[in-house]
């Protein structure tokens, strides 16, 4: 069950981050949208419905989550890069992946919302200063700051993290 809940492993934050390794991170967000499109965009709604693990959200449920998630990621950015060490506002995301305006909703508007707002945190990424990627938020869970480049590593693996179970779960049940 660990492995089809972590099919990468759980996120480890490193400590030092190479400029070799936030290149790499911003790679894996620049072509992550264009990969969940081209794995979800044909997929029946029995497909999108299927859960990735037993008790886990069904394809459905990830995409959209992941375009929740990741415009709150890029509004986080926002925030520490003009504000100083701001308080971040977590969110339920269990809740917020229960809500009726998602059920059956079509994966493209995700789809669509996730291809933006990549395309707007790359560009963005790409024009911060080292200065500016030390730059802090606090998480009040746990009361923790983080810096943005240590965000850009949290959500690279993010992006990964729930591809992977919908890859996982196109393997297992042979689609495509």
């Amino acid at each position: 069950m660990e492995k089809l809940r972590y099919p990468i492993g759980k996120y480890s934050m490193p400590t030092d981050i190479s400029n070799e390794k936030l290149t790499e991170w911003i790679n894996i967000l620049e072509v992550m949208p264009a990969q969940l499109r081209d794995m979800t965009s044909e997929m029946s709604d029995e497909q999108l419905n299927t859960p990735y693990r037993p008790e886990g959200w069904n394809v459905r449920q990830v995409v959209h989550h992941l375009a929740d998630s990741h415009h709150n990621s890029y509004t986080r950015f926002k925030w520490a890069l003009t504000e100083e060490n701001p308080v971040i506002k977590p969110y339920d995301e269990n809740a917020w992946t229960a809500l009726p305006d998602l059920e059956g909703m079509p994966v493209e508007w995700s789809l669509r919302h996730l291809e933006v707002v990549h395309y707007k945190l790359v560009r963005l990424l790409r024009t911060l200063t080292d200065e500016q990627l030390s730059k802090t938020f606090i998480h009040p869970a746990g009361d923790k700051t983080y810096n943005l480049k240590q965000n850009v590593g949290q959500y690279a693996w993010h992006s990964m993290h729930h591809y992977m179970h919908i890859a996982n779960l196109v393997k297992e049940k042979g689609w495509k």
